[in-house]
């Protein structure tokens, strides 16, 4: 193998290496390739799950699994999904009882 095409072949494979490396330091990672504009209902959804973006990820992510066990990637920028998120995260409040307040006793024992 020439010189040259020795300094060819190193250079292709530092162009791929240096590839990888941006597209994996640029957030493209994400869980979600392709996105639902929407759910048939809410009554539908089994569990809702919220990632926030990260250095791996650089965009918020929503994962809902349905009862049928289909999960899906919802976009968060959509109405349709930010009313969807309101009212479930609604639900989830209202059915959600305060912790009782807790009183201290004062203790009377001496030492």
């Amino acid at each position: 193998m020439s010189g040259i095409m020795k300094v060819f072949l190193l250079l292709a494979v530092m162009v791929c290496i240096a590839k990888a490396q941006i597209d994996h330091t640029s957030g493209k990672q994400c869980l979600c390739q392709r996105f639902r504009k929407g759910i048939g209902s809410k009554n539908d959804v089994q569990d809702v799950q919220v990632y926030p973006a990260t250095i791996f990820c650089d965009k918020a992510e929503i994962v809902v699994t349905l009862n049928s066990g289909l999960r899906y990637c919802l976009n968060p920028k959509l109405k349709a999904v930010q009313r969807l998120m309101a009212s479930i995260i609604k639900q989830k409040t209202s059915t959600t009882t305060r912790p009782t307040e807790l009183t201290s006793s004062t203790n009377t024992a001496r030492t």
